[in-house]
């Protein structure tokens, strides 16, 4: 009987090919990250975004309220130290009055004193609760609008620049978000950059729908949106050079490590991913914070003019700009910038971080 043949894929004497190994994949920069979770359903959905950028906004503002109330308050000197109290009608936020308040007022170890005295320490938080009214909707358009944004334009703009499209999409977010709470907006620097009345001790302006009718009734609606035009376009450059920056870091570091995970790829990549966007976020807003802060200082002023206690009035952003200058020359614009700067970086830090966290982890 003749032996049936050996059938080659049964002989065991042939060892298997070893499959390939896949390459690993490059970190993808910021705008391919973006482009990508808008279009998932998952974390990268819109709502997920909003509510994501809300809550980090409200988390962030109220950690570093008392650095911005004594920001604000060294922007339009709406304190005397010769009182501890806001001065009257004649003087107080007024520009006219800091050339001749005493020198100290300027000073944040002064104003300090004089919140703490006058205030409480409450009075560190004033102005917060507003705050937090305006900054949810504002902060979920801004980090909601920027990745949708960033995503519509690395699909159809005419440049293919993850730094630009960055830069750019930011810029529109904070329009957006500026030109939708703008009335918010107001009401919170009123409250904020405002001391308590010398005569009776109650607080200028208080709550934000007193703010907001007080204002109407006394100053017309369109005082609403004193200050609008200097908002708008340091919204523009805020966000844009905040964004921006981050983008820049982004593409340049987007595969820093800061945690191994033990072992745990998943949980080590959304630890790195939410750490990056903290230290970039630091950074991006340092630097937006610092470039922008002349056209804050205006916008401040021109949001307090007319208010209670503020006799002076200006025709307009130039006008606002030539008589801050003649009063005490370009250093004038940057009064209260150091306080700003402690506020900038754990401001922005929480921000980035808390919203890709909340991304990543619902």
């Amino acid at each position: 009987m003749a032996t049936p043949p050996v059938l080659s894929h049964l002989n065991p004497s042939k060892p298997k090919p070893k499959p390939k190994p896949k390459p690993k994949p490059k970190p993808k920069s910021q705008s391919q990250s973006q482009s990508q979770n808008g279009n998932e359903n998952g974390t990268g959905s819109t709502t997920k975004k909003l509510v994501s950028g809300g809550l980090a906004g409200m988390i962030a503002k109220t950690i570093t309220a008392p650095l911005e109330r004594l920001k604000m308050l060294s922007q339009t000197s709406a304190l005397r130290t010769a009182t501890g109290v806001a001065s009257s009608s004649s003087s107080v936020s007024s520009v006219s009055s800091v050339s001749s308040a005493s020198s100290e007022t300027v000073g944040l170890l002064n104003i300090t004193k004089q919140v703490l005295k006058s205030e409480g320490l409450s009075g560190l938080w004033a102005g917060n609760g507003t705050n937090l009214v305006r900054i949810f909707p504002a902060k979920a358009v801004v980090f909601g609008c920027n990745d949708i944004y960033n995503a519509a334009l690395t699909s159809s703009a005419p440049f293919s620049s993850p730094k630009a499209i960055s830069a750019l999409a930011g810029g529109l977010s904070g329009f957006t978000a500026s030109a939708l709470t703008y009335p918010l907006d107001l009401a919170r620097g009123r409250i904020s950059g405002k001391g308590v009345d010398a005569k009776s001790g109650e607080k200028l302006y208080k709550g934000l729908l007193s703010t907001l009718t007080r204002t109407a009734k006394e100053e017309g609606v369109g005082a609403l949106y004193k200050g609008m035009q200097a908002t708008l376009v340091g919204a523009v450059f805020y966000e844009g050079i905040k964004f921006g920056t981050v983008g820049i870091l982004e593409d340049f570091g987007g595969g820093v490590c800061f945690f191994s995970g033990d072992g745990d790829e998943d949980s080590a990549s959304v630890q790195n991913k939410v750490a990056r966007k903290v230290v970039y976020g630091a950074m991006g807003g340092t630097a937006a914070g610092l470039l922008t802060y002349p056209n804050d200082t205006v916008r401040r002023l021109l949001q307090l003019q007319g208010s209670k206690g503020t006799n002076t009035q200006y025709k307009g952003y130039i006008d606002c700009v030539r008589c801050v200058y003649k009063e005490a020359g370009i250093g004038r614009f940057y009064r209260g910038i150091g306080v700003n700067l402690l506020r900038m970086a754990p401001n922005t830090a929480i921000q980035f971080g808390v919203y890709e966290f909340l991304k990543s982890a619902f």
